[in-house]
């Protein structure tokens, strides 16, 4: 009898031991895996992501069948946004954080973070929130929400599996980072003009003009002589790959707008035969110490970069290595140089 009595009293020992193991899983996060579950099974999914951070910046990609826009339909990185579906769909547990240290990391990340609202099939569904680094730099502290669950408070250890190094890099909301950089993808039968002007070399101005398969080029007006139309294919061939280097970084608004009312070097305009039309307006980038231009004077201006003006108003900084082949005419036409000063063609 008292081995029964024994074995009753020990069952039900364990089992009020195991019915409080139970209740601790479900409310601490050491064990509650509900509050790890970061990672999306099915990326194919999500079609919309937001992206907010510490700057009141904030970010809205949109799936569009197989491609990614901004949030007014404008182009966006394709491959930023294939790093993200990356993240979501390998994110994995690397480890719990130490429970006294809970507090400290949550109130940490409410001042700081970066959160990621993600949608599928036009629900949201979980929204991660990106805090510092881990410890040895490889992974990251966060903090999981989702729709069935709410908020946790136990802020956890994530890594992408197979990879090393943090998370947040991949989660930008500055619109900058995310613009496309292409200016140029026209092939030359796409082309129906091109203009150059140069504000204080007019003696540089060229213009095309296409004609159905033939082309007409004029110097301020005028028709260029002994034109090889072999040449001018080369020239419109330039336009297939034009990237712009770097968003504006630097400049204050109230720079950018000075700049902007200042006389350009260059203005190059394109129009299509689509009647689409691409204007740029190029301003040099001012030095201290004087550098030889392509004639060979000496200006005190950047001789590698410069900034443009695109048709939607931004400021980006261009590589002459990359325009110049759209701007010096004189390279692919040589008649130009009839009209130019003689110190210019001294120079060359």
């Amino acid at each position: 009898m008292k081995k029964i009595i024994t074995l009753v009293s020990l069952f039900i020992v364990l089992a009020v031991l195991g019915w409080f193991a139970f209740d601790l899983s479900r409310n601490d996060g050491v064990t509650d895996t509900e509050y790890i579950e970061f990672a999306v099974k099915d990326t194919n999914s999500v079609n919309k992501i937001i992206i907010s951070d510490a700057f009141s910046n904030k970010f809205t990609l949109i799936r569009k069948g197989d491609e990614w826009t901004d949030e007014k339909g404008g182009c966006i990185m394709q491959s930023s946004a294939h790093y993200i579906l990356e993240a979501l769909g390998n994110i994995s547990l690397k480890g719990y954080l130490a429970e006294k240290s809970h507090k400290q990391f949550v109130k940490l990340m409410s001042a700081s973070h970066t959160k990621v609202e993600i949608f599928q099939d036009g629900e949201w569904t979980k929204t991660w929130f990106i805090g510092p680094s881990a410890q040895d730099h490889n992974g990251q502290i966060m903090l999981l929400e989702t729709a069935e669950d709410g908020k946790s408070s136990n802020p956890v250890m994530m890594q992408i599996k197979g990879m090393t190094g943090i998370i947040e890099p991949r989660f930008f909301a500055d619109p900058r980072k995310w613009a496309c950089t292409n200016v140029f993808e026209l092939e030359m039968d796409q082309i129906a003009s091109v203009d150059v002007k140069y504000p204080a070399e007019s003696f540089r101005n060229f213009h095309i003009d296409a004609k159905g398969t033939k082309f007409s080029l004029t110097q301020n007006g005028q028709k260029i002589p002994d034109v090889d139309t072999m040449n001018i294919y080369r020239y419109l061939q330039g336009y297939k790959n034009i990237h712009f280097e770097l968003a504006n970084y630097e400049l204050s608004k109230k720079q950018v707008d000075s700049l902007k009312r200042s006389s350009p070097f260059c203005v190059l305009t394109v129009k299509e035969k689509k009647a689409k039309m691409t204007k740029l307006r190029m301003f040099k980038i001012t030095t201290k110490v004087a550098q030889q231009n392509e004639f060979g004077e000496l200006e005190n201006m950047d001789m590698n970069k410069f900034w443009c003006e695109l048709p939607n108003g931004d400021l980006v900084k261009c590589q002459y290595f990359v325009f110049n082949p759209l701007t010096m005419g004189h390279v692919f036409f040589p008649g130009m140089e009839r009209i130019f000063p003689k110190e210019f063609k001294q120079a060359r």
